[in-house]
């Protein structure tokens, strides 16, 4: 029993000193559509998966506005609920969701410079499975964003 309970205890110093450490990274691209379309596209989260092929499905209950709650579900792993914690229309947002043992946040920018929309993805994995989930989508998210510039400049 005292092994359990020693073993317990260290699980949870162990997880609780995961969560503080972060990984993060982000990729930008450049499209000549204009920002509404990209945000037209980021919007329309029943979507998702048209231009994210790491989701087999996602939906959003109400408007897509600061506090709305939503769900995922990637193509590997469990559904997970998402809530939107900040949302600047026609400019940016950020969601957040429980990855097993800890957070993904996702957070989205655009900028119009010089006749071109530049928008950018923002992934920040907290807890024990960061670099292993944070690898996986780094290798996906150019051809994420190349994706979302294709669908935003074929109309």
């Amino acid at each position: 029993m005292k092994q359990i309970l020693v073993c317990g205890t260290l699980f949870c110093v162990f997880a609780c000193h995961a969560q503080e450490r972060t990984y993060r990274f982000s990729h930008t691209d450049s499209t000549t559509a204009a920002a509404a379309r990209i945000w037209q596209l980021w919007t329309d989260v029943d979507n998702w998966k048209q231009w994210d092929k790491g989701l087999q499905s996602s939906t959003l209950n109400g408007a897509f506005v600061t506090g709305a709650k939503g769900s995922l579900l990637p193509d590997k792993g469990p559904r997970s609920q998402f809530v939107l914690t900040e949302v600047i229309p026609g400019r940016s947002y950020s969601f957040e969701t429980r990855i097993p043992f800890g957070r993904l946040v996702i957070s989205r920018t655009l900028v119009e410079k010089e006749n071109k929309t530049f928008f950018t993805h923002t992934v920040t994995l907290t807890g024990l499975l960061r670099k292993v989930l944070g690898k996986r989508y780094k290798a996906m998210l150019p051809t994420v964003l190349a994706t979302i510039q294709q669908l935003a400049e074929e109309k």
